[in-house]
């Protein structure tokens, strides 16, 4: 395990770019073959495809950043990290601390992806700091980044929230699809528990042996002062700054924001992105000591939210240029040909799993598979909101091993992506196979 670890930190780190590099020879590649299919298409109805695609899915791309920043936001508030600390201070064995980083990372996680990533990076930092010399520092986070396992089935799904939202690009073709049918099935239920058991387990059996020396964190990583202050003396303020430090103004969005949640409920509402959405930003005022302290957190979570700017309009183009030329048609035929209604989950998730090295977000990755797979359900008569879990799960399996979305935790945590990707590729491999049974018993 520990020689598939190594060569999986090897390839990314020497030939993975970065993704927007390879979403440039993706669209040429596409753009080449939209000519040539079929029966050939003249560049430039090639080419209007693809404009026509770039800016068909500005409402989605914005509420993706939506969730990312909001979820940020909500990870560094005082109120969330101080009860995160003290999270960190109930373990008392290098096991426990990962059965515990691993379980913490996993509830945020599947609350938002990027609330997640960033309480995982605090945890696992904080995790180190309380218990140096006692554990294995790289192996807690490790253990942080494998919660992420779970986003993808989770309140802040991208997929399973933008398929329950009316208006999302595929209601024509699916309809929409409740999260009670899609998060909250028995099916999905059943697979974040599996998880629940499996990765801890995993984590553990990784850690060191007892006469091992351990990596900890320098002397000089120390907790951060959660009680000090940066509020300017009130008597040297100008009205301007006296709004901006006010409490009163992040605490009335907060109210106002909770307020439409709870009347959106109970006149019969569902779950969807945008109340995901919403209820981030509800906590994040809430718990915010000031406007300008949350206009911080969200400075922070917009920094980290660029590859989703600068990618998401080409993967819609890419899929213009797809389905304008009927490739998408002849590869949904193609997958019906191989497919049946009960193994369609099986295919969809792996070819999900293999998309998602080319392109990591979850979201643009719905956008280029998921009217294919969509078309091939509805052929094949099978369960739509188990395709779309089904290439929800496979996008989650593969970012054990995709740098992308480890870059905000391993920020946090000071690592580099070769001190945890030996151990987070076997939890890639181990999970492949449970969610590989599981896909044809959904």
């Amino acid at each position: 395990m520990r020689l598939i670890g190594r060569l999986f930190t090897h390839i990314a780190v020497r030939y993975l770019p970065d993704a927007f590099v390879f979403l440039f020879f993706l669209t040429i590649a596409v753009l080449g073959l939209g000519i040539i299919w079929g029966d050939g298409h003249a560049p430039r109805q090639v080419l209007d495809y693809w404009g026509n695609g770039f800016f068909s899915i500005y409402e989605f791309t914005c509420q993706i950043i939506l969730v990312l920043v909001s979820g940020y936001a909500l990870a560094h508030t005082r109120p969330v990290r101080r009860a995160l600390i003290k999270l960190t201070h109930l373990p008392r064995t290098e096991v426990q601390v990962i059965v515990a980083t691993t379980l913490i990372a996993m509830l945020c996680s599947w609350i938002s992806w990027g609330f997640g990533l960033v309480a995982g990076g605090l945890v696992a930092r904080e995790m180190g700091i309380v218990h140096r010399g006692r554990v294995h520092y790289p192996l807690v986070v490790a253990a942080a980044y494998s919660g992420f396992i779970v986003w993808h089935g989770g309140y802040g799904g991208s997929i399973p929230t933008v398929i329950a939202n009316p208006g999302h690009f595929l209601e024509a073709e699916m309809g929409i699809i409740p999260v009670s049918q899609t998060v909250f099935s028995i099916g999905n239920l059943a697979i974040l528990a599996a998880m629940v058991l499996v990765v801890p387990a995993v984590l553990v059996s990784m850690r060191p042996r007892a006469d091992e020396p351990r990596t900890s964190l320098p002397d000089n990583e120390q907790s951060d002062d959660l009680t000090a202050t940066s509020l300017p003396e009130r008597s040297y303020m100008t009205p301007a700054q006296r709004l901006e430090y006010s409490r009163l103004i992040p605490l009335t969005l907060g109210v106002i924001a909770l307020l439409w949640l709870a009347d959106h409920f109970i006149t019969g509402g569902g779950v969807n992105i945008n109340t995901v959405i919403l209820s981030f930003f509800a906590l994040g005022l809430l718990f915010s000591r000031h406007t300008r302290e949350y206009i911080t957190f969200c400075t922070g979570g917009s920094r980290t939210a660029y590859g989703i700017i600068m990618q998401f309009p080409f993967y819609a183009a890419m899929m213009g240029v797809i389905a304008g030329t009927g490739m998408a048609a002849d590869i949904g035929s193609a997958l019906v040909s191989i497919a049946s209604s009960d193994t369609l989950p099986f295919y969809s998730f792996i070819s999900a799993g293999l998309i998602n090295f080319f392109i990591p977000a979850g979201g643009g990755q719905w956008i280029m598979q998921g009217p294919i797979v969509i078309d091939a359900a509805r052929q094949l008569d099978a369960d739509m909101a188990n395709v779309a879990m089904a290439v929800a799960w496979g996008d989650a399996w593969t970012n054990m091993v995709q740098p992308f979305w480890t870059l905000p935790l391993l920020a946090i945590a000071g690592l580099q992506i070769r001190d945890i990707m030996g151990y987070t590729s076997v939890i890639m491999l181990v999970t492949g196979v449970v969610l590989s049974i599981a896909m044809f018993l959904i």
